[in-house]
């Protein structure tokens, strides 16, 4: 700047000792303004302190700004959330809380029962161990929040779930332990409760029914009465009944057939039903429902229907022997 302007060393300092004075000059005016603002607010205050009148005027002005900047209709004061009836309670059965997974429920001919991880197939179902004089019996595929139905030669429905079944680990634990079932009682067959479906239910004297499955859950151990039985009756035949059934076979412990319209069999919540197939000498073995046209489901073969004709019949008859070649076995399922 000296060389520019062709300065000496005394003018320039000059310069800048004016431009000095000329701060602190800006800076006493703004200490003084600060000091005669801070006299009049300390003069304020005592007053105030004095008087109550004062306060309370104060108060009265502080809440009046609060209001203006958080009334209900500025900005910061507006309600951001919504007032509503507090939510409906949700309730959640104890089976929500089981985690899901595929089982297979396994009952033995002495009536051991317990519950595999997976869904075994026959042959991985009979390897496992069983207790000495035991043998697997009925393996049901289902999944761990499932229900079983049970159904006893004591003509009782009773239902156990799936995540109180014994892992099958070990050899399980009786049923009877866990329902009211006799020792002089057995079971005629288990099934994956499902709901909305049908049964048919029948005693070894040839008299059954069917019977809507939402009407045989049981509550209890005792188990739900639905086939009624006579002196010295029991339970002998269940099967599900398909969708579009039309006929009932019936196949007494003689291997007589008897093939009859479904709508000849009442549906019922309880009783005794009517007869399904009569003998005197004969006592009924089995029975199930099917649809004519697709043939009649026996062991491991379908008879077709064309081979059925001589077995037709109306229901209470005793039927026939079925054909050389035909399945020996007295029930339909394995």
């Amino acid at each position: 700047m000296i060389k520019a302007f062709d300065l000496t060393d005394l003018q320039a300092e000059a310069i800048l000792n004016m431009r000095l004075r000329a701060l602190r000059r800006l800076e006493e005016f703004e200490i003084k303004g600060e000091h005669k603002k801070l006299t009049a607010e300390r003069k304020d205050l005592k007053a105030l302190l004095k008087d109550e009148t004062l306060q309370w005027g104060k108060i009265a002005d502080e809440v009046q700004e609060t209001r203006k900047k958080f009334g209900g209709k500025t900005e910061l004061g507006r309600r951001r959330t919504e007032l509503a009836d507090a939510p409906a309670e949700v309730e959640h059965a104890i089976e929500d809380f089981v985690e899901r997974e595929p089982i297979t429920v396994l009952l033995s001919e002495k009536g051991w029962i317990r519950a595999a991880k997976g869904h075994l197939d026959d042959k991985a179902a009979a390897e496992l161990k069983y207790k000495e004089g035991d043998s697997p019996r009925f393996a049901v595929h289902a999944q761990s929040t499932d229900k079983i139905l049970v159904f006893g030669t004591n003509g009782r429905f009773y239902t156990l779930g799936c995540d109180k079944l014994p892992s099958a680990r070990g050899h399980g634990e009786p049923i009877r332990l866990m329902i009211e079932l006799g020792n002089e009682q057995d079971i005629v067959d288990l099934a994956v409760l499902k709901g909305g479906r049908k049964f048919l239910v029948a005693s070894d004297a040839g008299r059954g029914f069917i019977v809507p499955e939402d009407e045989v859950v049981a509550q209890t151990k005792n188990g739900k009465q639905v086939l009624n039985l006579a002196d010295k009756e029991k339970a002998q035949a269940f099967a599900m009944v398909p969708e579009g059934a039309d006929s009932i076979a019936a196949l007494s412990e003689g291997r007589k057939l008897l093939i009859f319209p479904m709508e000849q069999v009442p549906e019922m919540g309880r009783g005794r039903g009517v007869t399904l197939q009569k003998s005197k000498a004969d006592q009924l073995s089995d029975a199930q429902a099917f649809r004519l046209a697709d043939g009649l489901p026996w062991a491991n073969r379908v008879i077709p229907a064309s081979e059925l004709k001589f077995w037709r019949g109306e229901r209470a008859q005793a039927g026939r022997m079925p054909e050389k070649g035909w399945p020996r076995a007295k029930r339909f399922k394995d």
